[in-house]
Protein backbone atom coordinates (compact mmCIF):
# COMPACT_ATOMS: atom_id res chain seq x y z
CA UNK A 1 0.00 0.00 0.00
CA UNK A 2 1.45 3.36 -1.06
CA UNK A 3 2.17 6.06 1.53
CA UNK A 4 2.07 8.73 -1.16
CA UNK A 5 -0.48 11.37 -0.17
CA UNK A 6 -3.39 11.87 -2.58
CA UNK A 7 -3.15 14.60 -5.17
CA UNK A 8 -4.53 17.81 -3.64
CA UNK A 9 -8.09 18.68 -4.57
CA UNK A 10 -8.13 22.04 -6.32
CA UNK A 11 -11.13 24.18 -5.40
CA UNK A 12 -12.70 27.30 -6.90
CA UNK A 13 -15.02 29.35 -4.69
CA UNK A 14 -17.84 31.47 -6.15
CA UNK A 15 -19.29 34.05 -3.76
CA UNK A 16 -17.87 36.62 -1.34
CA UNK A 17 -20.61 36.83 1.29
CA UNK A 18 -21.14 34.75 4.42
CA UNK A 19 -21.71 31.48 2.55
CA UNK A 20 -18.79 31.94 0.19
CA UNK A 21 -16.40 33.03 2.93
CA UNK A 22 -17.44 30.17 5.22
CA UNK A 23 -16.83 27.65 2.43
CA UNK A 24 -13.52 29.28 1.53
CA UNK A 25 -12.26 29.02 5.11
CA UNK A 26 -13.56 25.46 5.57
CA UNK A 27 -11.99 24.09 2.39
CA UNK A 28 -8.73 25.94 3.12
CA UNK A 29 -8.49 24.29 6.54
CA UNK A 30 -8.60 20.72 5.23
CA UNK A 31 -5.40 18.79 4.47
CA UNK A 32 -4.87 17.94 0.84
CA UNK A 33 -7.22 20.69 -0.36
CA UNK A 34 -6.12 23.86 -2.12
CA UNK A 35 -8.38 26.83 -2.85
CA UNK A 36 -6.81 28.20 -6.03
CA UNK A 37 -9.51 30.51 -7.41
CA UNK A 38 -12.10 32.95 -6.09
CA UNK A 39 -14.87 34.77 -7.98
CA UNK A 40 -17.13 37.66 -7.04
CA UNK A 41 -18.27 41.03 -8.32
CA UNK A 42 -17.43 43.25 -5.32
CA UNK A 43 -13.84 44.08 -6.25
CA UNK A 44 -12.62 45.42 -2.87
CA UNK A 45 -14.04 42.37 -1.08
CA UNK A 46 -12.62 40.03 -3.74
CA UNK A 47 -9.15 41.53 -3.34
CA UNK A 48 -9.30 41.50 0.46
CA UNK A 49 -10.41 37.88 0.67
CA UNK A 50 -7.95 36.63 -1.94
CA UNK A 51 -5.04 38.41 -0.26
CA UNK A 52 -5.92 37.51 3.32
CA UNK A 53 -6.56 33.83 2.46
CA UNK A 54 -3.73 33.46 -0.03
CA UNK A 55 -5.91 32.59 -3.04
CA UNK A 56 -3.73 33.08 -6.15
CA UNK A 57 -6.41 33.59 -8.81
CA UNK A 58 -9.37 35.96 -8.69
CA UNK A 59 -12.21 36.53 -11.16
CA UNK A 60 -14.96 39.08 -11.54
CA UNK A 61 -17.22 36.65 -13.44
CA UNK A 62 -18.02 33.14 -12.27
CA UNK A 63 -17.94 31.89 -15.87
CA UNK A 64 -14.19 32.53 -16.04
CA UNK A 65 -13.56 30.56 -12.86
CA UNK A 66 -15.70 27.60 -13.98
CA UNK A 67 -13.91 27.58 -17.35
CA UNK A 68 -10.61 26.63 -15.69
CA UNK A 69 -9.67 23.07 -16.59
CA UNK A 70 -7.54 22.46 -13.50
CA UNK A 71 -10.29 22.56 -10.86
CA UNK A 72 -11.72 19.48 -9.17
CA UNK A 73 -14.41 21.28 -7.16
CA UNK A 74 -16.53 24.42 -7.47
CA UNK A 75 -18.34 25.69 -4.40
CA UNK A 76 -21.39 27.91 -4.89
CA UNK A 77 -22.27 30.54 -2.27
CA UNK A 78 -24.26 33.20 -4.13
CA UNK A 79 -27.90 34.35 -4.32
CA UNK A 80 -30.32 31.48 -4.94
CA UNK A 81 -31.15 32.28 -8.56
CA UNK A 82 -27.50 31.74 -9.54
CA UNK A 83 -27.14 28.28 -7.97
CA UNK A 84 -28.44 26.34 -10.97
CA UNK A 85 -26.51 28.05 -13.80
CA UNK A 86 -23.20 27.91 -11.94
CA UNK A 87 -23.64 24.34 -10.70
CA UNK A 88 -24.81 23.00 -14.05
CA UNK A 89 -21.90 24.65 -15.87
CA UNK A 90 -19.41 23.28 -13.34
CA UNK A 91 -20.87 19.76 -13.36
CA UNK A 92 -21.01 19.73 -17.16
CA UNK A 93 -17.31 20.58 -17.30
CA UNK A 94 -16.42 17.65 -15.04
CA UNK A 95 -16.21 19.36 -11.66
CA UNK A 96 -17.79 18.31 -8.38
CA UNK A 97 -20.07 20.91 -6.77
CA UNK A 98 -20.72 21.94 -3.19
CA UNK A 99 -23.74 24.26 -3.14
CA UNK A 100 -25.28 26.47 -0.48
CA UNK A 101 -28.92 25.69 0.32
CA UNK A 102 -31.49 25.75 -1.14
CA UNK A 103 -30.47 23.60 -4.06
CA UNK A 104 -32.32 26.05 -6.34
CA UNK A 105 -35.27 28.48 -6.14
CA UNK A 106 -37.57 25.90 -7.78
CA UNK A 107 -37.82 22.14 -7.97
CA UNK A 108 -37.54 22.26 -11.76
CA UNK A 109 -34.13 23.96 -11.58
CA UNK A 110 -33.05 21.60 -8.80
CA UNK A 111 -33.97 18.69 -11.08
CA UNK A 112 -31.72 20.09 -13.80
CA UNK A 113 -28.83 20.25 -11.34
CA UNK A 114 -29.32 16.66 -10.22
CA UNK A 115 -29.63 15.54 -13.84
CA UNK A 116 -26.33 17.26 -14.65
CA UNK A 117 -24.61 15.57 -11.70
CA UNK A 118 -25.88 12.16 -12.79
CA UNK A 119 -25.11 12.67 -16.49
CA UNK A 120 -21.53 13.71 -15.73
CA UNK A 121 -21.03 11.36 -12.75
CA UNK A 122 -20.00 14.10 -10.37
CA UNK A 123 -20.84 14.74 -6.72
CA UNK A 124 -23.47 17.37 -5.93
CA UNK A 125 -23.72 18.14 -2.22
CA UNK A 126 -25.76 20.75 -0.39
CA UNK A 127 -24.79 22.71 2.72
CA UNK A 128 -27.21 21.03 5.12
CA UNK A 129 -24.87 21.76 7.99
CA UNK A 130 -27.47 21.88 10.78
CA UNK A 131 -28.05 18.12 10.68
CA UNK A 132 -24.36 17.86 11.65
CA UNK A 133 -24.93 19.70 14.94
CA UNK A 134 -23.81 17.57 17.87
CA UNK A 135 -27.29 17.64 19.44
CA UNK A 136 -29.01 16.56 16.22
CA UNK A 137 -26.47 13.76 15.81
CA UNK A 138 -27.09 12.72 19.44
CA UNK A 139 -30.83 12.53 18.77
CA UNK A 140 -30.26 10.42 15.66
CA UNK A 141 -28.11 7.97 17.66
CA UNK A 142 -30.68 7.91 20.46
CA UNK A 143 -33.45 7.02 18.01
CA UNK A 144 -31.26 4.27 16.51
CA UNK A 145 -30.64 2.77 19.95
CA UNK A 146 -33.99 3.35 21.70
CA UNK A 147 -37.51 2.51 20.64
CA UNK A 148 -39.99 5.36 21.04
CA UNK A 149 -42.65 3.44 19.15
CA UNK A 150 -44.24 4.61 15.94
CA UNK A 151 -43.40 8.22 15.18
CA UNK A 152 -46.81 9.51 14.16
CA UNK A 153 -46.25 13.28 14.19
CA UNK A 154 -43.38 15.74 14.23
CA UNK A 155 -42.97 19.50 14.49
CA UNK A 156 -40.06 21.41 13.00
CA UNK A 157 -39.68 25.19 13.08
CA UNK A 158 -37.27 28.08 12.82
CA UNK A 159 -38.78 31.33 14.08
CA UNK A 160 -37.49 34.86 14.44
CA UNK A 161 -39.01 37.86 16.18
CA UNK A 162 -37.37 40.37 13.85
CA UNK A 163 -34.99 38.83 11.35
CA UNK A 164 -35.80 39.58 7.71
CA UNK A 165 -32.27 39.36 6.19
CA UNK A 166 -32.17 42.64 4.31
CA UNK A 167 -35.38 44.45 3.42
CA UNK A 168 -35.04 45.47 -0.22
CA UNK A 169 -32.23 43.00 -0.89
CA UNK A 170 -32.25 39.92 -3.13
CA UNK A 171 -33.57 37.95 -0.14
CA UNK A 172 -36.96 39.63 -0.51
CA UNK A 173 -37.16 39.41 -4.31
CA UNK A 174 -39.23 36.41 -5.44
CA UNK A 175 -37.34 35.84 -8.71
CA UNK A 176 -33.89 35.94 -7.13
CA UNK A 177 -34.64 34.13 -3.85
CA UNK A 178 -37.55 31.89 -4.76
CA UNK A 179 -39.39 32.79 -1.57
CA UNK A 180 -38.93 34.01 1.99
CA UNK A 181 -38.21 32.05 5.18
CA UNK A 182 -39.67 28.81 3.79
CA UNK A 183 -36.95 28.67 1.12
CA UNK A 184 -34.31 30.26 3.37
CA UNK A 185 -34.81 28.48 6.71
CA UNK A 186 -37.24 25.78 5.64
CA UNK A 187 -34.72 23.52 3.85
CA UNK A 188 -32.71 23.18 7.08
CA UNK A 189 -35.75 22.38 9.22
CA UNK A 190 -37.19 19.96 6.68
CA UNK A 191 -33.81 18.28 6.36
CA UNK A 192 -33.36 17.83 10.12
CA UNK A 193 -36.86 16.40 10.55
CA UNK A 194 -36.66 13.95 7.64
CA UNK A 195 -33.14 12.92 8.71
CA UNK A 196 -34.32 12.16 12.26
CA UNK A 197 -37.43 10.36 11.02
CA UNK A 198 -35.46 8.03 8.75
CA UNK A 199 -36.02 9.76 5.40
CA UNK A 200 -39.74 9.27 4.78
CA UNK A 201 -41.11 10.82 1.58
CA UNK A 202 -43.50 13.75 1.75
CA UNK A 203 -46.57 13.00 -0.36
CA UNK A 204 -49.00 15.90 0.20
CA UNK A 205 -48.82 19.43 1.57
CA UNK A 206 -51.33 21.94 2.91
CA UNK A 207 -49.83 25.35 3.61
CA UNK A 208 -50.37 29.03 4.33
CA UNK A 209 -47.99 31.96 3.88
CA UNK A 210 -48.14 35.63 4.90
CA UNK A 211 -46.04 38.74 4.34
CA UNK A 212 -47.72 41.13 6.73
CA UNK A 213 -44.68 42.70 8.39
CA UNK A 214 -42.31 42.73 5.45
CA UNK A 215 -44.77 44.45 3.14
CA UNK A 216 -45.11 47.18 5.76
CA UNK A 217 -41.35 47.66 5.97
CA UNK A 218 -41.16 46.06 9.42
CA UNK A 219 -39.34 43.02 10.77
CA UNK A 220 -35.91 43.72 9.33
CA UNK A 221 -32.88 42.34 11.13
CA UNK A 222 -30.77 45.02 12.78
CA UNK A 223 -27.67 42.98 11.91
CA UNK A 224 -28.54 42.57 8.22
CA UNK A 225 -27.11 44.92 5.66
CA UNK A 226 -29.45 45.75 2.80
CA UNK A 227 -27.68 45.01 -0.48
CA UNK A 228 -28.65 44.85 -4.11
CA UNK A 229 -30.90 47.91 -4.32
CA UNK A 230 -34.32 48.88 -3.02
CA UNK A 231 -36.47 46.00 -4.22
CA UNK A 232 -40.09 45.51 -3.27
CA UNK A 233 -40.95 42.94 -0.61
CA UNK A 234 -42.33 40.11 -2.77
CA UNK A 235 -42.03 37.07 -0.51
CA UNK A 236 -43.58 35.77 2.70
CA UNK A 237 -42.24 36.49 6.18
CA UNK A 238 -44.16 33.58 7.76
CA UNK A 239 -45.19 30.17 6.40
CA UNK A 240 -46.68 27.07 7.97
CA UNK A 241 -47.38 23.70 6.35
CA UNK A 242 -48.81 20.33 7.29
CA UNK A 243 -46.94 17.59 5.45
CA UNK A 244 -48.39 14.09 5.02
CA UNK A 245 -45.70 11.38 4.78
CA UNK A 246 -45.63 8.03 3.03
CA UNK A 247 -45.33 6.31 6.44
CA UNK A 248 -48.76 7.58 7.46
CA UNK A 249 -47.13 10.10 9.82
CA UNK A 250 -47.37 13.88 9.59
CA UNK A 251 -44.96 16.79 9.98
CA UNK A 252 -45.76 20.39 10.87
CA UNK A 253 -43.18 22.70 9.26
CA UNK A 254 -43.10 26.37 10.25
CA UNK A 255 -40.71 29.18 9.38
CA UNK A 256 -40.77 32.85 10.29
CA UNK A 257 -38.50 35.80 9.63
CA UNK A 258 -40.61 38.17 11.70
CA UNK A 259 -43.69 38.19 13.93
CA UNK A 260 -45.10 39.82 17.01
CA UNK A 261 -44.48 36.86 19.28
CA UNK A 262 -42.29 35.74 22.15
CA UNK A 263 -39.72 34.21 19.84
CA UNK A 264 -36.42 36.05 19.51
CA UNK A 265 -34.76 33.32 17.47
CA UNK A 266 -35.36 29.65 18.02
CA UNK A 267 -34.96 26.35 16.25
CA UNK A 268 -37.18 23.47 17.40
CA UNK A 269 -37.76 19.88 16.33
CA UNK A 270 -40.06 17.50 18.21
CA UNK A 271 -40.89 13.89 17.40
CA UNK A 272 -43.96 12.26 18.97
CA UNK A 273 -43.75 8.48 19.25
CA UNK A 274 -46.31 6.04 20.57
CA UNK A 275 -44.06 5.14 23.54
CA UNK A 276 -41.79 8.17 23.86
CA UNK A 277 -40.72 11.46 22.42
CA UNK A 278 -37.70 13.68 21.80
CA UNK A 279 -37.36 17.43 21.46
CA UNK A 280 -34.61 19.75 20.27
CA UNK A 281 -34.99 23.41 21.27
CA UNK A 282 -32.25 25.89 20.40
CA UNK A 283 -32.83 29.47 21.51
CA UNK A 284 -30.49 32.10 20.06
CA UNK A 285 -28.04 29.47 18.77
CA UNK A 286 -27.58 27.85 22.19
CA UNK A 287 -24.80 25.30 22.50
CA UNK A 288 -25.93 23.53 25.70
CA UNK A 289 -29.14 22.19 27.28
CA UNK A 290 -30.97 21.78 23.96
CA UNK A 291 -32.41 18.23 24.21
CA UNK A 292 -35.32 16.73 26.14
CA UNK A 293 -36.29 13.05 26.04
CA UNK A 294 -39.82 12.16 27.20
CA UNK A 295 -41.07 8.84 28.49
CA UNK A 296 -42.70 7.28 31.53
CA UNK A 297 -41.78 4.97 34.36
CA UNK A 298 -44.55 2.93 35.99
CA UNK A 299 -47.06 5.38 34.57
CA UNK A 300 -45.27 8.49 35.84
CA UNK A 301 -43.88 11.03 33.32
CA UNK A 302 -40.09 11.08 33.01
CA UNK A 303 -38.01 13.80 31.36
CA UNK A 304 -34.35 13.12 30.62
CA UNK A 305 -31.96 15.98 29.90
CA UNK A 306 -28.73 14.64 28.39
CA UNK A 307 -25.53 16.65 28.60
CA UNK A 308 -24.61 17.49 25.02
CA UNK A 309 -22.36 20.39 24.06
CA UNK A 310 -22.58 21.76 20.54
CA UNK A 311 -19.19 23.04 19.40
CA UNK A 312 -18.79 25.19 16.34
CA UNK A 313 -17.77 23.54 13.10
CA UNK A 314 -20.82 21.77 11.68
CA UNK A 315 -20.35 23.65 8.40
CA UNK A 316 -16.82 22.28 8.28
CA UNK A 317 -18.23 18.82 9.02
CA UNK A 318 -20.43 18.72 5.91
CA UNK A 319 -17.57 19.97 3.73
CA UNK A 320 -15.24 17.36 5.22
CA UNK A 321 -17.81 14.67 4.36
CA UNK A 322 -18.13 16.09 0.84
CA UNK A 323 -14.36 15.92 0.32
CA UNK A 324 -14.31 12.34 1.62
CA UNK A 325 -17.08 11.39 -0.83
CA UNK A 326 -15.22 12.98 -3.75
CA UNK A 327 -12.02 11.13 -2.82
CA UNK A 328 -13.85 7.82 -2.40
CA UNK A 329 -14.77 7.65 -6.09
CA UNK A 330 -18.18 6.22 -5.10
CA UNK A 331 -20.54 8.84 -6.44
CA UNK A 332 -23.61 6.89 -7.56
CA UNK A 333 -25.63 7.94 -4.50
CA UNK A 334 -24.21 11.46 -4.27
CA UNK A 335 -26.02 13.29 -7.04
CA UNK A 336 -28.17 15.41 -4.71
CA UNK A 337 -31.42 13.42 -4.97
CA UNK A 338 -32.29 13.87 -1.29
CA UNK A 339 -31.89 17.64 -1.64
CA UNK A 340 -34.07 17.56 -4.75
CA UNK A 341 -36.89 16.01 -2.71
CA UNK A 342 -36.62 18.86 -0.22
CA UNK A 343 -36.84 21.38 -3.06
CA UNK A 344 -39.93 19.62 -4.42
CA UNK A 345 -41.53 19.83 -0.97
CA UNK A 346 -40.81 23.56 -0.70
CA UNK A 347 -42.33 23.99 -4.17
CA UNK A 348 -45.48 22.24 -2.96
CA UNK A 349 -45.65 24.48 0.11
CA UNK A 350 -45.72 27.59 -2.06
CA UNK A 351 -48.18 26.06 -4.52
CA UNK A 352 -50.52 25.08 -1.71
CA UNK A 353 -50.31 28.52 -0.11
CA UNK A 354 -50.92 30.26 -3.46
CA UNK A 355 -53.84 28.01 -4.46
CA UNK A 356 -55.40 27.58 -1.00
CA UNK A 357 -55.58 23.80 -1.28
CA UNK A 358 -53.71 20.62 -0.48
CA UNK A 359 -51.29 19.60 -3.25
CA UNK A 360 -49.25 16.52 -4.08
CA UNK A 361 -45.47 16.68 -4.06
CA UNK A 362 -44.02 16.22 -7.55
Amino acid sequence: MSDTPPTPLRVGVVGLGFAGTTALDAFSSLPGVEVVALAGQEQPRLDELAESRGVPNRYHDWEDLVARDDLDVVTVGVPNHLHAPIAIAALSSGKHVFCEKPLAPTGALAQQMVDAARANDRVLEIAFNHRRRADVQYMRRYLDEHDIGRIYHARSSWRRRSGIPGLGSWFTNREMAGGGPMVDLGPHMLDIALFLMGEPRVERVSAVAYGELGRGGRGGSAAAKTTGGNRAFEVEDFASALLRLDTGASLQLETSWAGYSADEEDIAVELLGSTGGVRLFVRNYAVDDTIRIYGDDAGAPVVTIPTVHVPAGHHLAVIREFVATVRSGEWANAYGDYALHRSRVIDAVYQSADEHREVEVA
